[in-house]
């Protein structure tokens, strides 16, 4: 007899009550998810990284005030340490770092 009578006390372990391990809250992402942001983090960081020196370097030639170049420079340096941090597995910091640094090589456009 499978069925449950009153009499039987719950032991509160059905199936139903079983929670899935991908349906856990705590662990709204896995770990492949986790590695895939860390390497687009750490990829983002080092290619805005490269893209700020290089205009810091090109700007750097040019007749643009000094400040301009060192805005550039200012904002890779910033980019490298976001990609630091996402290697690192801090991909929120950076994150606003990323666009931080992005932000500081915009106003560096602006005062050309």
């Amino acid at each position: 007899m499978s069925a449950r009578t009153d009499s039987e006390p719950h032991s509160g372990t059905e199936e139903s009550d079983i929670a899935d391990p991908e349906d856990d809250p705590d662990e709204e992402y896995g770990t492949e998810d986790a590695r895939r942001a860390r390497w687009t983090a750490t990829g983002a960081g080092a290619l805005l990284t490269l893209a700020g020196l290089a205009a810091s370097l090109l700007r750097l030639t040019g007749p643009a005030p000094a400040l301009v170049p060192a805005a550039y420079a200012l904002g890779a340096a910033v980019c490298a340490c976001a990609a630091l941090l996402g290697a690192r597995g801090r991909t929120r910091r950076a994150l606003w770092l990323l666009i931080v640094g992005v932000m500081v090589m915009a106003f560096g456009d602006q005062l050309d």
